[in-house]
C-alpha cells in the first residue's frame, strides 16, 4: 500500500488539495520538522503534506531541518515523496513557467547535515555510503511526465539541478560557471532532501518549476523575489494538477520491486 508524502516548496504547499485534513505535530531524533504534518487523502490515497519552509515561509533554505522532515514522513509510513520546488533556469529552452522533472543534481551546499548516519544517534550505527548514480525514482518520474503531457503542460523530461547554499542568489560569474558545468536549473533545497530520502529507502521525485533565468542571460531582468513569486502564482496550478492526477495512479500501481 502506497502512502505519499508531499513536500511543498515556496508558494506550492496548498493544503486544500487534501480531503479530510488533520494536523499532527511530531518530534524526531533529529528535532522538529518544518511544520505540522497535514494528513489527508487524495482520491482515497493516504497523503502527508509538509511545508518545506514552514507554512508562513519562516525557515531559510540552510535552516530547513531536512533530516527531521524526511524522518517524520518515513515514520508516518510514506513510501513515496513527491516534492515541488521553484528554480532558476540556466538554459534558454527552459522558460519561466516550464516544469522540469529533474533526474540529476550537483551539490554546492556546505553547511547541511546530509546523512542520518552521523554517529550521533544510537539507533543508526555505522556509516552509510549510499549509491547516488540515479538519485530520483525513475518509475515515479515517468508517471509524473506522462501526466504533465496529458495535461498539456510544457515539461522537460530530465534536467540537472544545482543546489546552492543560499539564501543569496548567484553572482553572474557563478551562474555562467554552473551552465558550463552542465547544470540546467538552480535552487536551494534539492540537496540534501533527495539524498536523505534515498537513505530512508523512499521513492523520491521532484516537480521543479522554472520561475526566472537566474542572472546569466543578457537583456533579461536578473532574478528577484518578486519575479519568482509572480511566476509561481501564475503557474502553481500546473504542479497541483500533476499531483492530483499522479497520486491516485501511483497508489494503484505495483511497487513491490521498487520499494
Amino acid at each position: 500500500v502506497c502512502e505519499i508524502g508531499i513536500i511543498g516548496g515556496t508558494g506550492l504547499d496548498d493544503p486544500d488539495i487534501l480531503e479530510g485534513r488533520t494536523e499532527k505535530y511530531v518530534d524526531t531524533p533529529y528535532g522538529k520538522p518544518s511544520d505540522a504534518l497535514i494528513l489527508g487523502k487524495i482520491k482515497n490515497v493516504d497523503c502527508v503534506l509538509l511545508a518545506r519552509h514552514g507554512r508562513h515561509h519562516t525557515i531559510m533554505p540552510t535552516n530547513v531541518n531536512f533530516r527531521a522532515n524526511i524522518w517524520a514522513l518515513k515514520e508516518e509510513g510514506c513510501t513515496h515523496i513527491l516534492v515541488t520546488t521553484a528554480c532558476g533556469s540556466l538554459r534558454e529552452e527552459i522558460q519561466p513557467g516550464d516544469i522540469v522533472m529533474i533526474d540529476q543534481f550537483i551539490d554546492r551546499t556546505i553547511k547541511r547535515h546530509n546523512t542520518f548516519y552521523d554517529g550521533c544517534y544510537s539507533n543508526l550505527p555505522g556509516v552509510c555510503h549510499i549509491p547516488m548514480a540515479e538519485p530520483f525514482c525513475t518509475k515515479t518520474r515517468e508517471v509524473l511526465m506522462e501526466i504533465a503531457k496529458k495535461h498539456g503542460i510544457k515539461c522537460h523530461s530530465k534536467g540537472t539541478m544545482i543546489t546552492i547554499e543560499g539564501p543569496r542568489f548567484s553572482s553572474r560569474a557563478e551562474s555562467l560557471m554552473f551552465r558550463n558545468w552542465g547544470a540546467d536549473v538552480i535552487n536551494m533545497t534539492t540537496v540534501p532532501e533527495v539524498v536523505l530520502a534515498r537513505e530512508a529507502g523512499i521513492c523520491y521525485a521532484s516537480i521543479a518549476m522554472a520561475t526566472d533565468y537566474d542572472c546569466w542571460k543578457e537583456h533579461e531582468e536578473a532574478v528577484s523575489v518578486d519575479k519568482v513569486l509572480k511566476t509561481l502564482k501564475e503557474n502553481a496550478n500546473k504542479a497541483t494538477s500533476i499531483l492530483l492526477t499522479a497520486i491516485p495512479q501511483i497508489g494503484s500501481m505495483d511497487w513491490t520491486e521498487t520499494l
